[in-house]
């Protein structure tokens, strides 16, 4: 039902790392989710709890409710809910393990680690070593100081210069975002590294990894040939710092200023830096992105900065690679619109499918990616600096939904006046459909499929084979909610007070297929509280949030949660909790007597035929 070590599992090349529950137990313990929470937003005494406008969506009536007494949180505007390390996650964009480390590092605590024989392990949003050593601050360190020297050489450096001002570069945003230089030359780095080569300008093998040099190749600004010579990887390049979502530089990119290829160079795959992972600006637009409600994706370095500096602040960049799905990921913590805004040449367009096809299974109902090319010949940086923050905001509006675009593309090169077109369509829409795992949108995927095909909904579904995996889980989506089932009921009573763990009785929880899942939740609820005596009323919701958060249970127990934190100091728990012990006594009688129902009164014993008239009598 649970594991001891459950909470933070996640597979790198066929290997994981976990964090023993105890420890993250011991640190809900020692940490207040309304200091946790105060860091980032000003709350207000409401009673009881705090609260504040919600940093999730926009409004101007705070709904978003802090409980110290429950150490949960909950918006009743947009029903975003979570412990102190689900806000950390949806707040800072970081993953769990990242979170917990966030929180440990604010506690003064050391996070233990349990790792495989070959785990090679580090947390994304924490970007840290991936080495049996752990978090890598001298790697960071090492990343910082050619940061500050890459800065120092740009205010030297006049065609450096003069090319940002041609590109129409503000001073005030080339500090902003820390553009530097990198000079011309093989080993410009040895100045602020001395032990960058040794006095005969070869490696020094003894006592090689405690030497600086081997710092800078793993960090990847040293490269070091067959022949054990080492150089700049960046050199006479304009620099833009990437940083990661705690801002800390984890690598570069470099736009070469003459003729050269590549024009631009970004730093390899390090222990520190996954371009896969990692999206320029992040860091810093995330205020921006949560006021717009959006966040606009791009391809280069200078398309965000312009943006930036014409008041588009909410743009971000793929690091020269195609968006993934850890990109997707990070960018629906903290917004529910993503527009990708890509060249509409045939470059642009392969991008854009690229990252339609790796958000199919990323998306929830209520969250919209789009679609934006601009017009020929033009890129971010030149249509802003051409037309404003008004005129591209303009255009933005313009963005094709998922939907249109995903269709738009299908149907170019296919005719749909001829059967044979439109079997094709369906041919190539198919693995499309089955990638998407939101019900809503799925369903409308395929009622336009629908459309454009000919075929009836039946017939789709049928070849398709997605009847019960979309329009079925979609429409009871949409359906009256039904009333809290008796195990419902329990479920928001322990987490309330799991001192009633100790009053129910379990021969109780037994229950039709129906309510199969909610059963297992219950017992184990149960089986968490009678294992950890010392669960009280105001730990057992992060508790339980952190123990269950790789588990199926965990969007069921995140609702009751919410329900749990509305009930006030007033409501009669008692009552509650027999009134579910009833319902349970009857529902129990019930299938019991079903199965006594299901025998002749020839092959009951005595004794069933005594319990069967009790049953029926009580």
């Amino acid at each position: 039902m649970t594991r001891n070590c459950l909470a933070g599992k996640r597979e790198t090349d066929g290997a994981f790392q976990m964090i023993p529950h105890s420890f993250i137990q011991d640190l809900l313990h020692r940490i207040d989710i309304v200091d946790v929470i105060e860091r980032h937003l000003k709350l207000k005494k409401a009673g009881a709890n705090y609260s504040a406008c919600c940093p999730f969506h926009n409004e101007k009536t705070a709904s978003f409710t802090v409980s110290p007494a429950k150490q949960f949180y909950h918006c009743f505007g947009c029903g975003a809910h979570g412990s102190a390390v689900g806000f950390i996650m949806e707040y800072a964009g970081l993953d769990f393990i990242g979170a917990i480390r966030e929180l440990a590092s604010q506690a003064g605590m050391q996070v233990p680690e349990i790792r495989t024989e070959h785990a090679q392990y580090a947390a994304d949003t924490g970007n840290e070593e991936r080495s049996a050593g752990g978090i890598s601050q001298d790697l960071l360190k090492v990343m910082q100081t050619a940061t500050q020297f890459y800065r120092d050489q740009l205010k030297h450096a006049g065609e450096a210069i003069a090319y940002l001002k041609m590109r129409g570069l503000t001073g005030e945003t080339a500090v902003r975002f820390g553009v530097g230089y990198a000079p011309g030359g093989w080993q410009n780095l040895a100045a602020v590294f001395p032990d960058y080569r040794d006095k005969e300008g070869k490696p020094d093998q003894e006592n090689r990894e405690d030497k600086v040099v081997n710092r800078l190749i793993k960090a990847g600004l040293v490269i070091e040939n067959d022949d054990g010579k080492r150089y700049d990887r960046f050199r006479d390049r304009i620099i833009f710092p990437i940083l990661n979502q705690k801002g800390s530089v984890v690598g570069f990119g470099g736009r070469i200023i003459g003729q050269g290829e590549p024009k631009y160079l970004n730093s390899p795959e390090t222990p520190l830096f996954d371009k896969g992972r990692e999206l320029y600006n992040l860091f810093a637009a995330r205020p921006a992105i949560r006021e717009a409600g959006r966040v606009v994706v791009v391809e280069g370095y200078m398309d965000v900065i312009m943006l930036a500096q014409y008041g588009v602040g909410y743009a971000v960049a793929t690091l020269g690679t195609a968006t993934t799905s850890w990109h997707i990921q990070k960018l629906l913590r903290q917004t529910d619109t993503i527009i990708f805004c890509f060249d509409g040449d045939k470059a642009g367009r392969k991008a854009a499918w690229r990252a339609l096809e790796n958000s199919l299974s990323q998306l929830v109902d209520g969250k919209s990616l789009e679609f934006l090319f601009l017009p020929e010949g033009e890129d971010p940086d030149s249509y802003v600096r051409r037309v404003g923050k008004e005129g591209f905001e303009a255009l933005l509006a313009q963005a094709l939904p998922l939907s249109v675009f995903l269709f738009r593309e299908r149907t170019a090169q296919i005719s749909l006046q001829t059967t044979e077109g439109r079997i094709r369509l369906v041919r190539e829409v198919k693995p499309l459909l089955a990638q998407v795992t939101a019900p809503m949108l799925g369903l409308m995927l395929l009622k336009r499929l629908v459309e454009l095909s000919g075929f009836s909904q039946k017939e789709l579904e049928d070849v398709l084979q997605i009847k019960r995996t979309v329009s079925a889980s979609a429409l009871a989506k949409v359906s009256r909610p039904k009333p809290a089932s008796p195990y419902q009921r329990l479920i928001r009573l322990l987490l309330h007070d799991p001192a009633y763990a100790q009053k129910l009785d379990k021969t109780l929880l037994v229950s039709p297929a129906e309510y199969a899942e909610e059963v297992s939740i219950v017992l184990a609820l149960v089986e968490l509280i009678d294992s950890n005596p010392d669960i009280t009323a105001s730990t057992i919701i992060p508790s339980v949030i952190t123990r269950f958060h790789d588990s199926p249970h965990r969007a069921v127990l995140e609702k009751a949660a919410s329900d749990a934190l509305g009930w006030n100091d007033g409501m009669d728990i008692q009552a509650e909790f027999d009134g579910v012990t009833n319902q349970l006594q009857s529902a129990k009688r019930r299938n019991r007597m079903a199965e006594l129902q299901l025998k002749s009164l020839n092959t009951m014993t005595c004794e069933e035929k005594e319990e069967f008239r009790r049953l029926a009598a009580s």
